[in-house]
């Protein structure tokens, strides 16, 4: 992999993974208008790792507390809204890791059409939009319950579809569920840790079992790369939050799901042209 699509792959990754615009849907649509191929396991788990470190050290003093105080329970055998965040944490992955297991090869399969891309980043993001406009956004991140949680994380299992965002569907449903809007970013942040550490263990995996060499060099340049670009990401969107709600990323996907209609189609009724200058379905260029 050369330095060019190693620096593509990280900051799509980096910046996408958190963001509530769909980290899977840019990564499998990098390829058509840039031309680059993908870009493989391995660097797939690179990515993961840098964007799992990222999380890990911008959250490092809640995740302390959260662990101290979760593991703390056991050992008092009280269980406060306070102390059972890490447990809220842990129930809430349980149904993306059976629906992971149970849809990966429609995932990694039927899901990647840029029309089924297309189609779940105008309607979440139509959801997105309306439970940030909603009222009744009360709830702090100590706040919530058993219910919420795994309301939470049943609505992560739709993030399996590319274009759905990981990040998006989880924000949606706690903004539905009364959540702050920081409260319900800081809940999904904190819930990607144990989906990244799920999907790069498959990814390692896999690596094993196929006996996949890693080229070192792209593999840490990439890792330090999503690291670095994930971390800016965060800080911002939290930071900005609050000042700008979700609007601008509605927007944005809204634009794109528009797009990819419009290219989708332009294809199939033969207007070539246009497609292969954008370059999003290079077969049709070939015809």
């Amino acid at each position: 992999m050369d330095l060019l699509h190693a620096f593509i792959l990280a900051l799509v990754q980096g910046i996408t993974e958190f963001l509530p615009i769909s980290s899977s849907a840019h990564l499998i649509l990098i390829p058509y208008p840039s031309g680059l191929q993908f870009q493989g396991l391995v660097y797939d788990i690179a990515a993961h790792v840098g964007t799992l470190a990222a999380v890990v050290v911008y959250f490092r003093r809640d995740l302390k507390r959260i662990i101290r105080d979760g593991l703390g329970c056991i050992v008092h055998r009280q269980m406060s809204r306070e102390r059972q965040l890490l447990w809220l944490l842990i129930g809430a992955s349980v149904p993306v890791a059976i629906g992971g297991y149970l849809l990966h090869d429609l995932a990694s399969g039927a899901f990647r059409s840029p029309l089924i891309i297309a189609g779940a980043n105008i309607v979440f993001a139509g959801l997105l939009w309306w439970s940030d406009f909603r009222p009744r956004q009360v709830k702090s991140l100590h706040g919530i319950g058993w219910r919420d949680a795994l309301l939470i994380g049943f609505s992560q299992v739709l993030a399996i579809i590319p274009g759905t965002s990981r990040s998006g569907v989880t924000m949606t449903a706690g903004l539905l569920l009364g959540m702050t809007r920081q409260a319900a970013a800081r809940f999904s942040f904190l819930l990607s840790i144990p989906v990244i550490l799920m999907a790069g263990s498959y990814e390692l995996y896999l690596m094993a079992v196929y006996d996949i060499v890693a080229d070192l060099q792209g593999f840490f340049l990439v890792a330090i790369l999503s690291f670095g670009s994930a971390i800016i990401a965060i800080h911002l969107f939290l930071r900005l939050l609050d000042r700008f709600g979700m609007l601008p990323y509605v927007i944005y996907r809204l634009l794109l799901g528009v797009v990819l209609l419009v290219v989708f189609v332009l294809s199939r009724i033969g207007i070539r042209p246009l497609v292969c200058v954008l370059r999003f379905i290079p077969l049709s260029c070939r015809a």
